[in-house]
């Protein structure tokens, strides 16, 4: 049995230039984090006791006898991809999918590098970003970016550049009293509302011929909240204040990124003393990103208080095996 932890992320800066309708032509940068909530991917290989071949149990449970009827289509391409056969797969996470935090694709990277556990081989973070992107972009045909399978790979804070060559992932040097810093100003709420992002990301693409002044505005925010983490000089607060205008500038790239509820929640939350914040992921819902100062931190947790309260850590491991036990298994063909 083989069972994986893999994180999820909050993206902070340049969402959207990580397309790859957008960055091949134009370039694209992101600033992202992954944190302390986690997919539990286990495999093993199943007894051949029972009538079907393959048991997976996610939000649904399938029993199937062989590959090609399994309905979950990330599984049933991830299987035939790395020929996978009499599995019983079982997901299991801290946060609800479709919230934008790249939940599918935390998935995505957890299962292969279950898969390749199980076959006694090592996947190194690039080799499973790399498959995940290819697994959901190309097998799957989901519209969307690239920058959840990469940072769920590799895990921790990261600046991630994209271009016609590909992608480069170079960690954030922060100083560590100043990185606890902002994640104590850093403050997220469950809207309650679940949706598919692809429908979202659909939209996106289509809008980026005629938003490409926004999209580059938002990618040079990455150079600048960059350089905020990194001075130790620089006043933090700018980075929450930064927040707030890149969410101005996400909601004006598509319809559906926000809704007349979320903007109220927003505008409570900015009444009650956040300096900025973001809706995490896609847009439509899922949970919403503040920064607030610590003065400032119990009035807006009461202004916000009939939301659910996502306390978070950053984290630096990414996508990792807990738990290995080799499995000798025989191919039934044999």
């Amino acid at each position: 049995m083989v069972i994986t932890q893999t994180p999820f992320r909050m993206s902070f800066f340049g969402g959207g230039t990580d397309f790859p309708e957008y960055f091949k032509s134009y370039g694209g940068a992101v600033l992202s984090t992954t944190f302390d909530k986690y997919c539990y991917v286990s495999v093993r290989h199943l007894p051949r006791f029972f009538e079907y071949r393959n048991e997976l149990i996610y939000s649904k449970t399938e029993r199937v006898s062989h590959t090609s009827e399994i309905v979950h289509p990330a599984i049933r391409n991830a299987m035939q991809m790395m020929d996978m056969h009499e599995l019983r797969l079982t997901y299991d996470a801290d946060l609800p999918a479709r919230s934008g935090l790249g939940t599918s694709s935390s998935f995505a990277v957890g299962m292969l590098n279950a898969f390749h556990a199980l076959k006694g081989h090592y996947a190194g973070k690039r080799q499973l970003a790399d498959e995940a992107i290819y697994l959901e972009r190309e097998l799957c045909a989901e519209a969307g970016g690239i920058q959840d399978q990469i940072a769920a790979a590799f895990g921790g804070m990261n600046r991630i550049d994209f271009d016609g060559d590909g992608y480069r992932v170079r960690p954030v040097i922060i100083a560590p009293e100043r990185k606890r810093e902002l994640n104590e100003n850093l403050v997220m709420f469950f809207t309650g509302f679940s949706r598919f992002s692809a429908d979202i990301q659909n939209n996106t693409v289509k809008a980026m011929d005629q938003k490409q002044a926004e999209l580059q505005e938002m990618k040079s925010l990455v150079d600048e909240a960059e350089a905020i983490l990194t001075d130790r000089h620089a006043d933090l607060d700018e980075f929450g204040r930064m927040l707030d205008h890149t969410w101005k500038l996400k909601r004006g790239i598509s319809n559906g990124i926000s809704t007349d509820t979320i903007d109220g929640m927003y505008e409570r939350a900015r009444r009650a003393g956040a300096l900025g914040g973001k809706l995490l992921g896609a847009g439509g819902g899922g949970f919403l990103l503040f920064y607030v100062d610590r003065e400032h931190r119990a009035e807006l947790m009461k202004a916000m208080k009939d939301l659910l309260y996502i306390p978070f850590e950053f984290e630096n491991a990414g996508s990792t095996v807990i738990h290995y036990t080799p499995e000798a298994y025989e191919p039934a063909e044999s």
